[in-house]
């Protein structure tokens, strides 16, 4: 039996207000605000009532994919606004002590492997970064923001030319939205 059209539904919860213009949607719940920009081509977005509905007239495996995507993404905002997203990461130092410091919108590190350049990181916007001790904690009500801002300050720390085995310092991620890796 072929198929010939998709469709799937993502289900609005309850105070947050969310508004179709086009291809972007806008999400919004007390203070918090986010927007997206969809490149649905032949696939339709539509809201009724408290569920959003994606779907194509026609079925290929291509679109069925790129819906699962935007209900993935859509769901990831939507979870968003309910609960912030929380990356943690640890800072490992064998040979020589650094400092890290959030400094406006960029995160400095001081004194890695003994360099005199200071290391930075960017932070991106709606992201709050928190360092006490050797934690650094990475939240936002944005999954895609928060996720970029933990890779920035993870490639930073990136060493080349060296010996992983031997110069293991740098900031990893140690938990991943309450999941430990």
């Amino acid at each position: 039996m072929k198929k010939t059209k998709i469709s799937e539904e993502v289900v609005i919860p309850e105070g947050l207000e969310v508004s179709l213009n086009g291809e972007e949607i806008t999400i919004k719940f007390q203070k918090k605000e986010i927007k997206r920009k969809f490149k649905l081509g032949e696939i339709k977005m539509t809201k009724q009532g408290n569920k959003i509905e994606i779907k194509s007239e026609k079925y290929n495996r291509q679109r069925a994919k790129l819906i699962g995507t935007f209900v993935a993404h859509l769901k990831n905002m939507l979870n968003g606004m309910k609960e912030d997203y929380v990356y943690k990461l640890e800072i490992c130092n064998v040979h020589f002590p650094m400092t890290v410091k959030v400094d406006g919108e960029k995160l400095n590190i001081k004194n890695f492997l003994g360099e005199s350049i200071d290391r930075k990181a960017n932070i991106l916007k709606n992201v709050a970064v928190v360092v006490k001790g050797i934690d650094i904690t990475v939240s936002s009500f944005d999954k895609e923001a928060a996720g970029q801002t933990v890779a920035n300050i993870e490639k930073s720390t990136k060493i080349k030319s060296r010996d992983r085995r031997v110069f293991q310092d740098g900031i990893f991620l140690v938990e991943k939205c309450g999941e430990k890796i």
